[in-house]
């Protein structure tokens, strides 16, 4: 397989822009039309998803090590859209015929053996890591909201009790669907470490066109039910082996998971101290500060310190979260949710300021994602 082949065609496709996933998502519903079933009405999302994804792994073709498990999340997320492995040929031959529409005379046949063999590992990788899973894991979690409430404008803090089990670590994110936009799908994080009574907490701000985050925020109530894809990442979990102390700064409702470690914290002993920087832009989105306040108040290896960057009438820390969080900063490993800008501009300050890349975690916003938080 020409790996630099099969790069050097993707750059060129990917030229098109748009006009790649339309012209792919057509081929397969004509050929095959029962995959519309699949995916949603609105197809926009779907369409940069797959661009993204297949940019990702036509990037990493020649480093197989890094490619595979990204592939075998993949196949085991796509449980959740009812795909099986029937669908995998369908998918391919419509790839194929959207390669060599797009190529045109650079379409030859040992670039289309390449591209063949190429995403016939890839259907591989990906059914068998479904099969697997399927043996030991449902391709959805199902929980009934019990609680639902709008702290401030945008933002909601929505809990879900599981019917199953659900093993995952704090830290973790899963996909999330909501029967007010069915079968659509987005990335959410726990704002919980695992609890004995199978709940779960999500903080969701609504976004500029984010139908998830707005029927979740505005729509849904008690007693709605949830879909969740199983959990994923492992960027902004903690290492049990290296109980080092944190200093956490969280952006808007990245403050999820840093919260749910938080918590691990809790559970596990004071083992560790932890410096936790809320960063907002107004005292009104400090939107968790009651809850955060009372569990400052109960630790005292946690101190919580709220920040604000644009708010003249709040009395507390000015100034954006990271340059606040260096001021305490004594060698903690850090971590860092939010934004992506957030999440950018942070890292670059703390790498600026002398702080080891080795000791900075933070959630990296990949190509196949789709997350709305």
């Amino acid at each position: 397989m020409d790996t630099d082949a099969l790069k050097g065609s993707w750059h060129l496709v990917a030229q098109s822009g748009d006009q790649v996933p339309l012209f792919f998502y057509s081929a397969l519903f004509l050929m095959y039309p029962e995959t519309r079933g699949l995916f949603p009405v609105s197809m926009a999302a779907q369409r940069d998803r797959l661009v993204s994804a297949l940019g990702h792994v036509v990037s990493n073709v020649d480093r197989v090590d890094d490619l595979v498990p990204f592939l075998q999340q993949l196949g085991r997320d796509h449980r959740k859209f009812s795909v099986v492995a029937q669908h995998y040929p369908a998918v391919g031959q419509a790839l194929l015929a959207t390669l060599e529409h797009f190529l045109g005379d650079r379409w030859t046949p040992a670039l289309a053996r390449d591209w063949t063999q190429a995403y016939g590992l890839v259907a591989k990788v990906m059914s068998e890591a479904a099969d697997e899973a399927s043996a030991t894991s449902p391709p959805w979690w199902e929980g009934e909201i019990i609680l639902h409430e709008v702290r401030a404008p945008g933002i909601a803090v929505i809990r879900a009790r599981l019917n199953y089990p659900y093993p995952f670590r704090a830290g973790q994110s899963a996909s999330v669907s909501v029967a007010l936009r069915p079968k659509v799908w987005r990335f959410y994080s726990f704002a919980n470490a695992p609890r004995r009574d199978n709940t779960i907490d999500l903080h969701v701000r609504v976004i500029d066109g984010g139908i998830v985050s707005t029927a979740l925020a505005h729509g849904a109530q008690r007693g709605d039910i949830l879909k969740l894809g199983a959990p994923v990442g492992d960027r902004l979990t903690l290492d049990a082996n290296q109980p080092r102390d944190l200093l956490l700064i969280a952006g808007g409702t990245g403050l999820a998971p840093l919260k749910a470690l938080v918590e691990q914290v809790a559970y596990e002993g004071p083992r560790r101290n932890v410096h936790l920087f809320v960063g907002a832009r107004t005292s009104r989105e400090l939107y968790d500060i009651e809850a955060l306040s009372k569990l400052d108040a109960e630790n005292p290896w946690l101190n919580v310190v709220p920040v604000v960057s644009n708010d003249a009438f709040y009395s507390g820390e000015h100034g954006y979260a990271v340059d606040v969080a260096l001021k305490a900063w004594r060698g903690q490993d850090v971590f860092v949710c939010g934004s992506e800008e957030m999440v950018q501009g942070s890292v670059a300050r703390l790498l600026d300021a002398g702080v080891p890349p080795g000791q900075v975690r933070f959630d990296e916003f990949t190509s196949a994602g789709g997350r709305e938080q």
